[in-house]
């Protein structure tokens, strides 16, 4: 009797010492992040964003390919409208694409290594090793870090990571403002390491023809579209050739904007407009005009000063001047087929899209909506600023 309950105690004992080692403290868990992120090649994920920063929170599908060294493709996609954007880093520099209108922006930059995107791998690892104060809590599937947020904006304070345990792939982002409301959320359907690309799954002409042929899309592998036969011959149409191409070619630094007369009246996969009003700026293709958006959301101590519209050689475009305690203009146009070369510029992200800055003392932001070009101009107002006014002008209609 006294053997059993020996080894009766002897069973418990050793059970507590495996449990024991099972569990792991948050040194130990930062210890094997970075051990992932260094022996990281690749990896593939898709999920739901959920921006909850107007009346009605808007939801967009975010797909995210990245491959060593440095190749990137994120795919947003308007969840209500099926329409994508891609942001694509190769060896050529960035391009912003809008594949159903073939529009491309083009541009030196080292995104996304130096600003943060919440559905990045590396973005989230880095915060929680960069973050000395990080907050670990073990539940029963998952590693959560509560980490300070690092995106390049003053608006976004924290952030709750959850990591699968058992291969440390995310599962949920949470960002949230100063007063702990939760302005980002993310919540990842699959993370795969380790995945296969095709060839041309990172090429920019590849992507613009594919994504309008719908054959590289969510969760698609790019490998797997080439075999179904679907790829094209990126030099078989003009109307598929991008400004870096029709023009002879754009500049290193530069941005170039290309498009076709007969897709001008086509979505722009930057509109992402989820609630329940419906956007009323697209109208008939044979006419000129299209509504005037307003921002909601003006800094204070600003007033609108004026409007103009402007009717010149058959374009149509607005501009709005705003002063007080900043100064600056809204530009507000549909750009026509034409391939233009702006000023050197850099990724924003603006959480709906992707914008370009460009200036020094004169700072511009430049994205696409809805196939309206935006610019807003200061020499004043703070970039925080501006994104703040782009976000609150795409929840609106046109006028």
């Amino acid at each position: 009797m006294r053997r059993i309950s020996w080894m009766l105690a002897m069973v418990l004992v050793l059970s507590v010492l495996l449990a024991a080692c099972g569990k792991k403290d948050a040194a130990a868990v930062v210890k094997d992040l970075n051990e992932v992120v260094g022996e990281m090649e690749s990896y593939q994920g898709a999920g739901v964003m959920t921006l909850h920063t107007g009346d009605t929170p808007q939801q967009y599908k975010v797909e995210v390919w990245h491959q060593k060294p440095s190749y990137y493709r994120i795919a947003l996609t308007n969840a209500k409208k099926d329409i994508t954007q891609i942001v694509l880093r190769n060896d050529e520099g960035v391009f912003v694409l809008t594949p159903s209108q073939n529009k491309s922006f083009r541009f030196q930059s080292n995104w996304p290594d130096n600003q943060g995107q919440v559905y990045l791998y590396e973005t989230l690892i880095r915060s929680i090793t960069g973050d000395s104060t990080r907050q670990f809590v073990d539940e029963k599937d998952s590693y959560v870090f509560d980490v300070a947020a690092n995106y390049n904006t003053h608006a976004l304070v924290r952030q709750k990571i959850w990591l699968n345990k058992a291969d440390y792939a995310p599962k949920q982002v949470e960002v949230s403002d100063s007063n702990a409301n939760v302005v980002v959320d993310v919540k990842f359907d699959n993370f795969k390491f380790g995945a296969e690309f095709g060839k041309d799954a990172f090429d920019m002409q590849r992507n613009m023809t594919a994504a309008t042929e719908g054959n590289i899309g969510e969760g698609a592998p790019a490998n797997q579209a080439k075999e179904e036969g679907s790829a094209t011959n990126p030099q078989s149409s003009t109307e598929q050739q991008p400004a870096s191409d029709s023009s002879g070619g754009v500049s290193d630094g530069q941005t170039g904007i290309s498009g076709s007369d007969e897709q001008e009246g086509a979505q722009d996969p930057a509109s992402t407009e989820q609630g329940t009003e419906e956007p009323t700026m697209t109208v008939p293709e044979d006419s000129e005009g299209f509504g005037v958006i307003e921002p909601t959301y003006v800094p204070e101590g600003v007033k609108l000063k004026d409007d103009q519209i402007v009717e010149e050689s058959g374009n149509y475009s607005v501009l709005l001047r705003y002063e007080g305690m900043y100064n600056y203009t809204i530009f507000e146009a549909r750009p026509q087929d034409r391939a233009v070369s702006l000023a050197p510029s850099r990724v924003v992200d603006l959480g709906f899209t992707w914008g370009m800055m460009s200036g020094d003392a004169l700072q511009t932001l430049t994205w696409m909506y809805d196939g309206i070009e935006y610019r807003i101009t200061s020499a004043d107002l703070p970039e925080n600023e501006m994104k703040q006014i782009a976000l609150s002008m795409q929840e609106q209609s046109g006028k």
